[in-house]
This record gives C-alpha cells, sequence and structure tokens, in this order.
C-alpha cells in the first residue's frame, strides 16, 4: 500500500502554535527547504543523455498525470509535479502511529491549519523509534512505517521525488493523482476522509486514465482496475476486522481479557486474509497476513481505507464523471463538520429525487394507460 503524508507548508514556518518543538519546526523546514532548493523541471531531466529508457518512460508519465489531472478532471494543480527533486537518505520520512491497547481511536498530535492529525512524521529512523517507546511505554500500540510521498496541500509546487521512480506505472500514476486532490480539496482536521477520498480518487482516476491513454482492456488499463478492486476488498475486510474490535472493547470484561481475545482477532485475521488471497502473491496487500498487527496497525489502515463503497455509490450516480463528483464532494463538504455524514447527505437526497422521479413516471405511465381504457 502506497503511504502518503501530509504536510501543511506554513507548519514548517511557524513553531509554538502548532504544539510541537521549535526543534521539530527547524527541522522540518529544513529538509523541506532542501527538497524544494534541488527542484529541477523534468522537461530539463528528460534531455540528460544518461537518462535510461525506463526512467525516461515515468517522467514523462507523470508530466502526461499532471495535465490530465489539470485538463480532465479539473485538479488544483498549479506547478506540482512539473519538477523532479530528491533526498539524500532511503526513505522520504518515518510516520507513527499509536493507539490504546483497547480502543482503535489513534493518538492525535495538533498542527496549525490542518488541525488534529492521527500521525506524526520524523525524518530519522532513530528518533522515530525513540519517540514509539516512549508511547510503548506509556501503554500504547504503536506502528512505524516509511512514507514514499507527502502533500504540502498547494502552498508549494511539490515535486516528483526520485525514489517514486521504483514504483510501477499504475502505483506511480496513482500516487501523483492521490497528493494532487490534496491540492484540490482538503478538509482539516479529517485524516480519515482525506486520505479515504484520495485513495478512492487516485484509483479511480488512473483507471480513467490508462483507459484513455492505451485504452480500454489494455493490460495498463485492466491492471488499474485490478488494483482498485484489490483496495475495495481489503477495505471491506479491514472494516470487517475493526468491528469485531470494536464489539470486543466495548463488552464489560476486565482487561487482561480484552487483550487475549483480541490477539485471537488478530491471528484469526491474518489467517483469514492469508486464505483470501492465496494465489494471488501479487495482491497490494498480501503483506498483512505477515506483518505484526495491533490497534494501532488497524487505526492506521482506517484512515486510509475508509467507506470506499460510499465514494463509489456517489461516483456512479454521477455517471461515472470524476471531476463532476469531486467538484459536488467539494461543495458539500465546506464547513461541515463530518465530511462523511455530508457525502451520505448527498446520496440521500440523490435517493429521495429518484424516488420522487420514478414516482411520476408511474402516474403518468398510469393516466396514459386509463386513457386507453375503453369507457
Amino acid at each position: 500500500m502506497r503511504l502518503q503524508f501530509l504536510f501543511s507548508a506554513f507548519l514548517l514556518s511557524v513553531s509554538l502554535l502548532s504544539g510541537c518543538s521549535p526543534f521539530y519546526i527547524l527541522r522540518a523546514a529544513y529538509e523541506e527547504g532542501k527538497i524544494l532548493w534541488r527542484r529541477e523541471p523534468i522537461e530539463s531531466v528528460l534531455q540528460r543523455p544518461d537518462l535510461d529508457p525506463e526512467t525516461q518512460e515515468k517522467l514523462r508519465l507523470v508530466l502526461s498525470v499532471r495535465e490530465y489531472a489539470r485538463d480532465v478532471l479539473k485538479f488544483r494543480v498549479g506547478g506540482s509535479y512539473a519538477s523532479y527533486s530528491y533526498v539524500d537518505r532511503k526513505a522520504l520520512s518515518y510516520v507513527l502511529t499509536a493507539a490504546p491497547k483497547t480502543d482503535l481511536t489513534p493518538y492525535t498530535w495538533w498542527f496549525l491549519f490542518v488541525g488534529r492529525v492521527p500521525y506524526k512524521g520524523f525524518f530519522s529512523e532513530e528518533a522515530v523509534k525513540t519517540e514509539a517507546e516512549s508511547f510503548h511505554a506509556q501503554g500504547y500500540d504503536t506502528y512505524v512505517r516509511a512514507t514514499s510521498a507527502f502533500s504540502t496541500l498547494g502552498w508549494f509546487d511539490d515535486p516528483l521525488l526520485a525514489h517514486l521512480l521504483r514504483y510501477d506505472k499504475i502505483t506511480l500514476a496513482e500516487v501523483i493523482f492521490h497528493e494532487l486532490l490534496h491540492n484540490t480539496l482538503f478538509v482539516s482536521g479529517a485524516v480519515d476522509f482525506n486520505e479515504s477520498l484520495a485513495n478512492f480518487v487516485g484509483n479511480q482516476a488512473a483507471i480513467l486514465f490508462f483507459r484513455d491513454r492505451y485504452g480500454e482492456g489494455s493490460s495498463e488499463h485492466q491492471r488499474a482496475v485490478r488494483a482498485w478492486k484489490e483496495e475495495l476488498e481489503f477495505s471491506a475486510f479491514i472494516a470487517q476486522v475493526a468491528r469485531s474490535l470494536r464489539d470486543l472493547y466495548k463488552k464489560e470484561l476486565a482487561e487482561d481479557e480484552k487483550l487475549r481475545l483480541r490477539e485471537e482477532i488478530f491471528s484469526q485475521s491474518k489467517e483469514e486474509w492469508s486464505h483470501r488471497i492465496a494465489g494471488r502473491p501479487a495482491h497490494r496487500f498480501r503483506g498483512y497476513s505477515q506483518q505484526p498487527v495491533n490497534n494501532a496497525v488497524i487505526a492506521h489502515y482506517l484512515l486510509y481505507l475508509r467507506d470506499f463503497e460510499l465514494f463509489e455509490s456517489l461516483y456512479e450516480a454521477q455517471g461515472n464523471d470524476l471531476a463532476k463528483s469531486v467538484e459536488l464532494i467539494e461543495k458539500s463538504v465546506r464547513g461541515d463538520a463530518d465530511p462523511f455524514k455530508s457525502v451520505r447527505g448527498l446520496m440521500q437526497k440523490k435517493e429521495q429525487a429518484d424516488s420522487v422521479h420514478q414516482g411520476q413516471n408511474g402516474s403518468e405511465e398510469q393516466i396514459k394507460e386509463n386513457r386507453r381504457l375503453p369507457p
């Protein structure tokens, strides 16, 4: 699964207001500054005589993706992904998620402009491990993972980072669409909505892009469709695991018993998932059955994979018009504390309108039928 990390540009220029130490903010500003300073137009990179064919193809793909996002999907692209940059370490950054041992609600950090965020990024593996150990000592489950991309939410022109070129064409396109959606639509304090919607849009945009670029039924188009089906499948699966855990945590049981029973749920879920995808070794979520699982891991997946069916229903109701769907969602969630509720409200209005329309059509047909009846 691709992992993204939201950065507010102004987070890099303020310190005490963010709830983080001045040193943390200064380090973030320094690291972001290096990335931006090293930017080079992708068109210039493409002129390098030593550029290998695969890299050249992917760079041209990125330019095509950003143009498609701008011209067809009407995203706010600006200058993002028109340039290329790199970092001096094996990972862009490391992100920590923490959650109580009998609750799937993740711990949150507060940042200016983006609100409460259920993860925190670090620029060294040592720093994130130290923070994770501190939370573990306080009784939290923790999960640390490396990130592959980030968004400054349109404040800066985000570059393509060199390590993203290791992805295959389908995944690379999904990542770019995902990040450009953040530039277009972002709800402060609603990370699960922002990330889940961006994942949905990233997948659907990739399907449309490869269909239009290579043709309906092409290998690229089929791979994009298959990738989305795998996301949808795992989303439904992890939601069921979460329901089982929440049901357990609500019970009047001793904490030790809850901890024992949750381990059974974790173990059973890994076994079930392994059985479910047997014969599909390339499944993008194949790692779930091998990784250590705890509440922080589940909370992390829920942030990125929530309510895909809701977004898909709205998308289908708009005739599979992704630009129109995003525009409609953006208008509906403006100023709303619960963006998921807003989208459900859109669907309810659509269903009510369809019901009224069907009733009117039925009445008209009955009138016509009565007129045909003999006196």
